[in-house]
């Protein structure tokens, strides 16, 4: 009795302690080939901001300026309008007590005509006036819209939220109507564009999503725009791709980016977390965690991969759990605690 119970004593302490380990399950999803290309971060609207009207230019908004949809922008010298203006309505009172005094006088002659008092020559040539008069109304009036219409454009306002990028002119300079004056960026609305080797064609789709990375930020965003028009020399067409504005804090026009797109189409495969791999010199190997918790190392072959998934093919099953963390001195049949 005595020796058995030591044989006991020396079997239990034999027997490896129960290690803690954090598992992940082996899951079947669909991962495609990838590659990293160089894309361009651009405003869906970066606009040349031109002079409504000629003449002499008193503000113009400083570059960096963020201004607000309706915001001034410019801002042109009004004297010379206000003054034609004014010109123009004393044009158009002018024109209406001219067409006042015909009115009276064709009332007048054709009374007196009814008693044979004056010529029909006459009084047709007073309704001649008389029309004439309306017409130079008429004339006035457009004129003084047009007057109004240079004023309204003599004050550019923004057609959007943004930032005024470039000042070409200073206040005190002549410009005419067109010319431009600063640019604006749109700093709310931003895609990337990248050119796709066109032998990727087939693998993009709009609404489908690509990666994004720079320095500080990785997102996943929509194709707006695929573009299947190859340059003849690099072979390659253009693919647009969308910036979430909520997201778009960390992104600037103008900035490099890597973009990660298909090059083939996606096959369902068994996946496992990358941190599931052991790497050793004779091949790579997952611990695998049975549902009485023991564990078995299987070699595994690795395929492609995202930035936490890696495609592998053994001797795994989808829902199989395997350890991310604590397996590396874990030996075959020893028994775990999962975390």
């Amino acid at each position: 009795m005595a020796t058995g119970l030591l044989l006991s004593l020396v079997s239990n302490a034999n027997e490896a302690p129960a290690s803690a380990v954090k598992v992940d399950v082996v899951t079947s999803m669909s991962l495609a080939a990838t590659a990293e290309l160089m894309g361009t971060v651009h405003s869906k609207m970066h606009v040349p901001i031109t002079a409504g009207v000629s003449g002499r230019v008193d503000w113009v908004a400083a570059p960096g300026s963020f201004v607000t949809a309706g915001g001034e922008l410019v801002k042109m010298d009004m004297l010379p309008l206000k003054l034609s203006r004014a010109e123009h309505v004393a044009q158009l009172k002018r024109a209406k007590v001219n067409r006042d005094y015909y009115a009276n006088e064709v009332n007048r002659l054709e009374t007196l005509r009814k008693t044979n008092a004056t010529s029909q020559f006459q009084l047709d040539q007073t309704r001649s006036q008389f029309e004439l008069a309306e017409a130079d109304i008429e004339i006035a009036q457009l004129q003084l819209e047009q007057i109004d219409d240079q004023i309204s454009r003599a004050t550019v306002t923004a057609p959007y939220d943004g930032v005024v990028t470039e000042r070409l002119v200073l206040a005190g300079t002549d410009v005419n109507r067109s010319d431009v004056l600063s640019r604006f960026l749109d700093t709310e609305h931003l895609e990337a564009r990248v050119f796709v080797p066109v032998k990727y064609l087939a693998f993009l789709r709009l609404g489908n999503e690509l990666t994004l990375a720079n320095e500080q930020q990785e997102l996943d965003a929509a194709i707006t725009a695929v573009i299947p028009s190859a340059d003849p020399r690099s072979q390659t067409f253009e693919v647009r791709v969308e910036i979430p504005s909520h997201l778009n804090s960390q992104w600037a026009a103008g900035q490099l980016v890597k973009v990660t797109v298909p090059t083939q189409q996606a096959q369902p495969t068994l996946t496992v977390h990358r941190d599931a791999l052991i790497l050793r010199k004779d091949g790579t190997y997952v611990v695998k965690v049975g549902a009485d918790n023991k564990v078995s190392r299987l070699p595994v072959k690795v395929g492609k991969g995202t930035f936490e998934r890696v495609s592998v093919s053994g001797e795994l099953y989808d829902g199989d759990k395997v350890a991310i963390r604590g397996a590396e001195r874990l030996q075959d049949g020893q028994t775990v605690v999962i975390q």
